[in-house]
């Protein structure tokens, strides 16, 4: 019986974003443009990281991983919007949405963990300065981005595996711009409450566990600057922990949204603006935020700007 529910859908219907047709063309180009945005920036931190000697550290390390996961975060939903705004296609095939949701799922669980190791880092670089190298060694971080990376596709995997077992009748319309796992629930005509469970405990606890991580390692770099209060120390925190807080505020004010959003039955379209803002706005400005608000960050790019191979090449 449920074979025969999941075959009768072989595919899902898209409604994308609320905009009139005759304004598809203009918010094409915007995201066509934010997109390109978004992976010439990022992309261009992971080059600079490579390039700059001086940014061989374990900080900026955690970094080009992210810009590296915001990359891919990004291409999961992007590309198929902007491809269904072109044709006025909207379909999406069954293997199709659930391959979305796993790597919509992966990438976002992946964006989470590594903002709490950057935070981990910070704390150390911070609060234990004279062991930083001891702690924060090669191997260290390399097997706490393989950590993050694990966990995440575990998540990910397990979720996509109870949605795999979801049977699907006869509605297929899914009133987002990609395959949001709650949608794809809500449509379902079979059991979901152990997906809803799971969701709610393994979902949950890869956001709250990440966060509590965030907060308790800069309540203890708030502490040991309240404990020595110097300009100095002020300034070199700021200027360490700037960037990756900015980031930290957009990402999870964003995540809180959505989450209230979804939870206190608000509109589809409320809904679509705050995952665009998620899923687009957020891992586009986090380039910006890192080359404008970091000495390193600048001063390679405008050694970068400045080399004359750069430009001949």
């Amino acid at each position: 019986m449920r074979r025969e529910n999941q075959s009768s859908v072989s595919e899902f219907l898209l409604l994308g974003l609320p905009i009139w047709p005759k304004q598809q063309g203009v918010f094409f180009a915007l995201f066509l443009g934010m997109y390109l945005t978004t992976v010439l920036g990022n992309l261009l931190i992971i080059l600079l990281i490579r390039l700059d000697s001086n940014l061989q550290t374990p900080m900026y390390f955690f970094l080009s991983h992210l810009a590296l996961t915001d990359v891919s975060f990004s291409s999961v939903t992007l590309p198929k919007m902007l491809t269904n705004m072109q044709t006025q296609n909207t379909s999406i095939s069954y293997p199709g949405c659930i391959s979305q949701v796993y790597f919509y799922l992966l990438f976002g669980c992946v964006d989470n963990l590594l903002l709490m190791v950057m935070a981990y880092d910070r704390y150390v670089a911070i609060c234990h300065p004279l062991h930083y190298t001891t702690i924060m060694r090669e191997g260290v971080c390399a097997l706490l981005v393989a950590g993050s990376w694990i966990v995440s596709c575990a998540s990910a995997l397990l979720h996509t595996l109870l949605l795999a077992q979801v049977s699907f009748c006869a509605d297929n319309i899914i009133p987002h711009f990609f395959c949001s796992l709650p949608n794809l629930l809500k449509l379902s005509c079979s059991d979901t409450s152990l997906n809803e469970l799971v969701i709610f405990t393994a979902g949950a606890a890869v956001v709250v566990v990440p966060l509590s991580g965030i907060l308790v390692s800069y309540s203890r770099i708030g502490l040991s600057i309240l404990r020595v209060p110097s300009t100095k120390g002020i300034c070199k925190a700021l200027s360490t922990c700037g960037s990756h807080l900015s980031v930290v505020s957009l990402f999870y004010g964003t995540v809180m949204a959505l989450y209230f959003s979804s939870s206190s039955g608000q509109s589809h379209d409320k809904d679509i603006i705050v995952s665009l803002m998620y899923t687009v706005v957020t891992p586009m400005l986090n380039p910006f935020i890192y080359s404008l608000r970091n000495r390193d960050m600048t001063l390679a790019l405008r050694i970068l700007l400045r080399n004359n191979n750069f430009f001949s090449n």
